[in-house]
Protein backbone atom coordinates (compact mmCIF):
# COMPACT_ATOMS: atom_id res chain seq x y z
CA UNK A 1 0.00 0.00 0.00
CA UNK A 2 1.16 3.49 -0.87
CA UNK A 3 -0.01 6.45 1.21
CA UNK A 4 0.24 9.97 -0.24
CA UNK A 5 -0.13 12.94 2.08
CA UNK A 6 -0.78 16.47 0.85
CA UNK A 7 -0.06 19.15 3.45
CA UNK A 8 -0.86 22.85 3.35
CA UNK A 9 2.33 24.20 1.75
CA UNK A 10 2.32 26.21 -1.49
CA UNK A 11 0.49 24.19 -4.13
CA UNK A 12 2.75 25.65 -6.82
CA UNK A 13 5.57 23.48 -5.46
CA UNK A 14 3.67 20.20 -5.82
CA UNK A 15 4.58 18.25 -8.99
CA UNK A 16 1.63 17.91 -11.34
CA UNK A 17 2.51 14.25 -11.82
CA UNK A 18 1.64 13.59 -8.17
CA UNK A 19 -2.05 14.13 -8.80
CA UNK A 20 -2.11 11.64 -11.68
CA UNK A 21 -1.36 8.73 -9.41
CA UNK A 22 -4.44 6.71 -8.60
CA UNK A 23 -3.10 3.85 -6.49
CA UNK A 24 -3.01 3.81 -2.72
CA UNK A 25 -4.57 6.20 -0.21
CA UNK A 26 -4.79 10.00 -0.31
CA UNK A 27 -4.54 11.92 2.95
CA UNK A 28 -5.35 15.64 3.12
CA UNK A 29 -3.82 17.68 5.93
CA UNK A 30 -5.58 20.97 6.69
CA UNK A 31 -5.41 23.11 3.49
CA UNK A 32 -3.94 20.13 1.68
CA UNK A 33 -7.39 18.52 1.79
CA UNK A 34 -8.79 21.56 -0.03
CA UNK A 35 -6.02 21.26 -2.62
CA UNK A 36 -6.99 17.65 -3.28
CA UNK A 37 -10.68 18.54 -3.56
CA UNK A 38 -9.88 21.35 -6.01
CA UNK A 39 -8.27 18.75 -8.27
CA UNK A 40 -11.23 16.41 -8.12
CA UNK A 41 -9.62 14.06 -5.59
CA UNK A 42 -11.56 13.39 -2.44
CA UNK A 43 -9.09 12.24 0.21
CA UNK A 44 -9.55 8.91 1.91
CA UNK A 45 -8.84 10.65 5.23
CA UNK A 46 -8.37 14.26 6.36
CA UNK A 47 -6.50 15.51 9.43
CA UNK A 48 -6.05 18.95 10.94
CA UNK A 49 -7.47 21.83 12.92
CA UNK A 50 -8.63 23.42 9.64
CA UNK A 51 -8.18 26.89 11.08
CA UNK A 52 -6.58 28.18 7.88
CA UNK A 53 -9.55 27.53 5.61
CA UNK A 54 -13.01 29.07 5.22
CA UNK A 55 -16.29 27.44 6.15
CA UNK A 56 -17.10 27.07 2.45
CA UNK A 57 -13.79 25.25 1.90
CA UNK A 58 -14.53 22.98 4.83
CA UNK A 59 -17.75 21.88 3.17
CA UNK A 60 -15.77 20.76 0.13
CA UNK A 61 -13.78 18.31 2.22
CA UNK A 62 -15.71 15.05 2.22
CA UNK A 63 -13.24 12.24 2.97
CA UNK A 64 -14.23 8.75 1.94
CA UNK A 65 -13.45 7.17 5.30
CA UNK A 66 -12.86 9.73 8.01
CA UNK A 67 -12.10 13.29 9.06
CA UNK A 68 -10.18 14.00 12.25
CA UNK A 69 -10.47 17.56 13.57
CA UNK A 70 -8.02 18.63 16.27
CA UNK A 71 -7.78 21.79 18.39
CA UNK A 72 -5.39 24.51 17.26
CA UNK A 73 -3.43 24.23 20.51
CA UNK A 74 -1.77 20.80 20.57
CA UNK A 75 1.63 19.19 21.05
CA UNK A 76 1.98 18.01 17.45
CA UNK A 77 1.53 19.69 14.09
CA UNK A 78 -1.28 18.53 11.83
CA UNK A 79 1.21 16.87 9.49
CA UNK A 80 2.92 15.15 12.43
CA UNK A 81 -0.42 13.63 13.44
CA UNK A 82 -1.09 12.47 9.88
CA UNK A 83 2.39 10.95 9.51
CA UNK A 84 2.03 9.11 12.82
CA UNK A 85 -1.27 7.66 11.58
CA UNK A 86 0.28 6.70 8.24
CA UNK A 87 3.24 4.96 9.91
CA UNK A 88 0.84 2.84 11.98
CA UNK A 89 -0.70 1.55 8.73
CA UNK A 90 2.72 0.13 7.77
CA UNK A 91 2.61 1.27 4.13
CA UNK A 92 5.03 0.05 1.50
CA UNK A 93 5.81 3.69 0.76
CA UNK A 94 4.81 7.10 2.10
CA UNK A 95 4.96 10.20 -0.12
CA UNK A 96 4.53 13.66 1.41
CA UNK A 97 3.67 16.71 -0.70
CA UNK A 98 2.98 20.31 0.27
CA UNK A 99 5.52 20.13 3.09
CA UNK A 100 8.08 22.58 1.68
CA UNK A 101 8.03 26.27 0.85
CA UNK A 102 6.33 28.96 2.90
CA UNK A 103 7.46 29.24 6.52
CA UNK A 104 10.93 27.86 7.18
CA UNK A 105 10.01 26.65 10.68
CA UNK A 106 7.22 24.54 9.22
CA UNK A 107 9.49 23.21 6.49
CA UNK A 108 12.21 22.29 9.00
CA UNK A 109 9.94 20.29 11.30
CA UNK A 110 8.31 18.65 8.28
CA UNK A 111 11.71 17.45 7.09
CA UNK A 112 12.50 16.13 10.57
CA UNK A 113 9.41 13.91 10.37
CA UNK A 114 11.39 11.78 7.93
CA UNK A 115 13.64 10.79 10.80
CA UNK A 116 10.61 9.33 12.60
CA UNK A 117 9.58 7.33 9.55
CA UNK A 118 13.12 6.01 9.02
CA UNK A 119 13.40 4.85 12.64
CA UNK A 120 9.97 3.20 12.26
CA UNK A 121 11.16 1.33 9.16
CA UNK A 122 8.79 3.08 6.74
CA UNK A 123 10.12 4.21 3.36
CA UNK A 124 9.05 7.87 3.17
CA UNK A 125 9.91 10.93 1.11
CA UNK A 126 9.13 14.64 1.03
CA UNK A 127 8.69 15.66 -2.61
CA UNK A 128 8.31 18.96 -4.43
CA UNK A 129 9.00 20.21 -7.95
CA UNK A 130 12.71 20.67 -7.26
CA UNK A 131 13.61 18.22 -4.52
CA UNK A 132 13.06 14.77 -3.08
CA UNK A 133 14.16 14.09 0.50
CA UNK A 134 14.52 10.78 2.30
CA UNK A 135 16.14 9.66 5.55
CA UNK A 136 18.09 6.42 5.72
CA UNK A 137 19.30 4.22 8.53
CA UNK A 138 22.71 2.48 8.50
CA UNK A 139 23.30 -0.18 5.85
CA UNK A 140 23.76 -0.35 2.10
CA UNK A 141 21.22 1.36 -0.14
CA UNK A 142 20.74 1.28 -3.90
CA UNK A 143 19.98 4.52 -5.73
CA UNK A 144 18.93 4.88 -9.37
CA UNK A 145 19.88 7.76 -11.63
CA UNK A 146 16.94 10.09 -12.16
CA UNK A 147 17.20 12.99 -14.60
CA UNK A 148 14.34 14.73 -12.79
CA UNK A 149 16.57 15.11 -9.75
CA UNK A 150 20.17 14.74 -11.01
CA UNK A 151 22.01 16.07 -7.94
CA UNK A 152 22.39 13.99 -4.81
CA UNK A 153 23.55 15.35 -1.44
CA UNK A 154 24.11 13.59 1.87
CA UNK A 155 23.80 15.21 5.29
CA UNK A 156 24.07 14.00 8.84
CA UNK A 157 20.82 14.27 10.74
CA UNK A 158 22.11 14.71 14.26
CA UNK A 159 24.98 12.41 15.17
CA UNK A 160 27.81 11.93 12.69
CA UNK A 161 27.46 9.48 9.82
CA UNK A 162 30.23 6.92 10.14
CA UNK A 163 31.88 5.16 7.20
CA UNK A 164 29.96 6.70 4.31
CA UNK A 165 30.91 4.97 1.07
CA UNK A 166 29.61 6.07 -2.34
CA UNK A 167 29.84 3.88 -5.47
CA UNK A 168 28.70 4.81 -8.98
CA UNK A 169 28.95 8.54 -8.24
CA UNK A 170 30.94 11.28 -9.98
CA UNK A 171 32.71 11.85 -6.67
CA UNK A 172 33.11 8.46 -4.98
CA UNK A 173 33.83 8.18 -1.29
CA UNK A 174 35.24 5.46 0.93
CA UNK A 175 34.43 5.16 4.62
CA UNK A 176 34.25 8.89 5.34
CA UNK A 177 32.77 10.33 8.53
CA UNK A 178 30.27 13.12 7.91
CA UNK A 179 29.54 15.58 10.70
CA UNK A 180 26.50 17.82 10.99
CA UNK A 181 28.32 20.78 9.40
CA UNK A 182 30.10 18.81 6.64
CA UNK A 183 30.00 20.22 3.09
CA UNK A 184 31.92 17.39 1.40
CA UNK A 185 28.83 15.53 0.21
CA UNK A 186 26.88 18.36 -1.44
CA UNK A 187 25.79 18.21 -5.11
CA UNK A 188 27.14 14.84 -6.18
CA UNK A 189 25.88 13.06 -9.31
CA UNK A 190 25.43 9.47 -10.39
CA UNK A 191 27.53 8.40 -13.38
CA UNK A 192 26.04 4.91 -13.56
CA UNK A 193 22.41 3.87 -13.99
CA UNK A 194 22.48 2.72 -10.39
CA UNK A 195 24.81 3.40 -7.51
CA UNK A 196 25.09 2.49 -3.87
CA UNK A 197 25.74 4.32 -0.64
CA UNK A 198 26.44 2.72 2.69
CA UNK A 199 27.35 3.73 6.24
CA UNK A 200 27.72 2.01 9.58
CA UNK A 201 26.03 4.43 12.00
CA UNK A 202 24.06 7.67 12.15
CA UNK A 203 21.03 8.77 10.17
CA UNK A 204 21.47 10.21 6.68
CA UNK A 205 19.30 12.85 5.05
CA UNK A 206 19.54 12.23 1.31
CA UNK A 207 18.42 15.13 -0.86
CA UNK A 208 17.91 14.68 -4.60
CA UNK A 209 17.45 17.97 -6.41
CA UNK A 210 17.60 19.91 -9.64
CA UNK A 211 18.21 23.49 -10.64
CA UNK A 212 15.17 25.73 -10.85
CA UNK A 213 13.39 25.60 -14.20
Amino acid sequence: MVIRIVAGGPSSLIPETAFRKNDGLWIGVDRGAVELASRGIQPDYAFGDFDSITSAERERITPKHGKEVFPSRKAKTDLHIAVDWAVRQKPERLEIYGATGGRLDHQWVNQLLLKKTAVAGVEASVIDRQNELVCKMPGEHVIERDETYPYVSFFSLGESIKGLTLRGFKYPLTKADIDLDAMLTVSNELVEKTGTYSFSSGIAMVIRSRDHS
